[in-house]
């Protein structure tokens, strides 16, 4: 059979205009549909890969490859966050993924399509209900039911058999057994990156930090902690689970054959101090010279020998998840992290030479402000080369909408992504007041003549290196 997974990216629009060219970049490897690649591949499938934020006419992409398709896999995604300047704002991301099922149904009925992906995890009956072009929703890992799937289409196998998913039969909306997670992630085989060969993921601006060629690698899914504003305990990820050292390290030798940067995706890399430990020995052991950017660092995991051992190994990026300069607010959020060591993570990280992204979040319920203009200086003060601010949101599935939802502040029919607005009772602020406070955040900490003086010393060292 042929499998073409498209991959639909937050930010991604969907035109049905096939001579329009794609203005937006896509920086991360798909690495889901890349992981079902290669099982599928396993089996003896024929998989091709499109990320629709590469391609520069994907509308005519996808008109081309129907014809030669035997099933369509599609990501989904509750939302999609939009920065600019006026404040970042939430959209909803699976209406893309709707338009391009519609699209793809005009012009071949009985052409299979399968949506998988954060929103079909969140509700995997409602999203079908929601994308009504799509036949099958697959929920969490899919890399054991997608082979099961294929099965089904071919008819060797009854979708209802299949644990995880939910499709249209006879008009209505039915359920497959339930969903498993895949405890063991060292059985599922790498990801099969020679299927996105076509593309430079290092040509974007968001990367230009990075030496080409660059990709990513994920070392475990889920996450031991429990952030309030946070879904990645209720995408159906509750259990906590980590590849082997021997696994991870044997990837990125792999890796290290073909790329130059590689980014470990992983929300919390350090959450296991012992393991990274291990993994950084073997990395320094082997010798590999690729540049590494940690996405999943924790400030209380910050110490020198750790630091040490890292520059060691090649790393060379450190993102930082600090949210606040408060400490009832960081409570508030469960963060399990003080302010001492956000200040000595980042410090730390700015003398070993690595560079350092935090993020901070403006808007918690209990913020008044001055625990914003805190946070804003706060972030000043710090030796941050880059930062993101975001406003809060209440994302559907988390402890933040859960408990909004129990006080009558929020239902279903708000959506997947509500902003922390005064006016719904969310938070002490409007949603224009915490848009002005974003601008003011970012126009200050980029504009400071110091900044820009080192930010032009770091290119253009990077320019005489090369």
């Amino acid at each position: 059979m042929k499998f073409s997974l498209l991959h639909v990216p937050p930010g991604y629009r969907f035109s049905s205009d096939s001579k329009k060219p794609q203005k937006m970049q896509s920086y991360h490897p798909p690495l889901g549909a890349l992981y079902l690649g290669s099982v599928l591949e396993k089996e003896g499938h024929e998989v091709e890969v499109f990320d629709l934020l590469a391609e520069k006419y994907p509308t005519e992409t996808i008109r081309k490859i129907i014809p030669s398709s035997d099933v369509i896999g599609m990501t989904t995604y509750s939302s999609a966050y939009q920065e600019t300047l006026k404040g970042g704002y939430y959209t909803f991301a699976y209406k893309e993924s709707e338009k391009i099922a519609n699209f793809i149904k005009e012009i071949d009925p009985k052409l299979p399509i399968v949506i998988g992906g954060p929103h079909c995890t969140v509700q995997p009956k409602k999203c079908l209900e929601e994308i009504s072009s799509a036949d099958i929703s697959v929920e969490g890992d899919a890399e054991h039911i997608i082979v099961d799937l294929g099965k089904a289409i071919q008819g060797k196998k009854e979708l209802s058999e299949i644990p995880g998913i939910h499709f249209r039969q006879d008009n209505q909306i039915k359920s497959g057994k339930p969903a498993k997670i895949v405890e063991n992630l060292d059985e599922i085989p790498i990801p099969a990156r020679h299927l996105i060969d076509k593309y430079d993921y290092s040509k974007t601006s968001k990367k230009r930090n990075f030496k080409p060629k660059f990709t990513t690698i994920i070392t475990g899914r889920g996450c031991p902690f429990n952030c309030s504003f946070c879904t990645r305990n209720a995408l159906g990820y509750k259990i906590f689970r980590m590849r082997s050292v021997e696994n991870v390290v044997s990837e990125i030798c792999i890796i290290n054959e073909k790329y130059d940067s590689v980014m470990i995706v992983d929300d919390t890399f350090l959450a296991d101090v012992e393991r990274a430990d291990k993994i950084l020995d073997r990395l320094i052991k082997v010798r590999t010279d690729i540049d590494i950017y940690i996405q999943g660092a924790r400030v209380d995991t910050a110490e020198p020998k750790l630091y040490e051992k890292m520059r060691k190994a090649g790393v060379k990026h450190l993102y930082y998840g600090l949210e606040s300069a408060n400490q009832d607010v960081l409570e508030f959020y469960n963060k399990q992290a003080k302010v001492e060591q956000i200040k000595n993570a980042v410090n730390l990280g700015h003398n070993y030479g690595f560079f350092t992204v935090g993020t901070f979040i403006l808007g918690a319920p209990i913020e008044t402000k001055a625990h914003i203009e805190r946070t804003i200086k706060f972030a000043l003060s710090l030796p941050l080369d880059t930062v993101l601010f975001t406003i809060l949101t209440y994302k559907y599935g988390s402890p933040l909408w859960d408990q909004a939802e129990k006080e009558g502040k929020l239902s279903d029919s708000d959506g997947y992504t509500v902003v922390a607005d005064s006016k719904k009772g969310l938070g002490n602020f409007t949603r224009k007041e915490l848009e002005a406070y974003y601008t003011k955040a970012i126009l200050k900490f980029y504009l400071r003549p110091n900044y820009i003086a080192k930010q032009a010393k770091r290119v253009i060292i990077s320019y005489l290196n090369k």
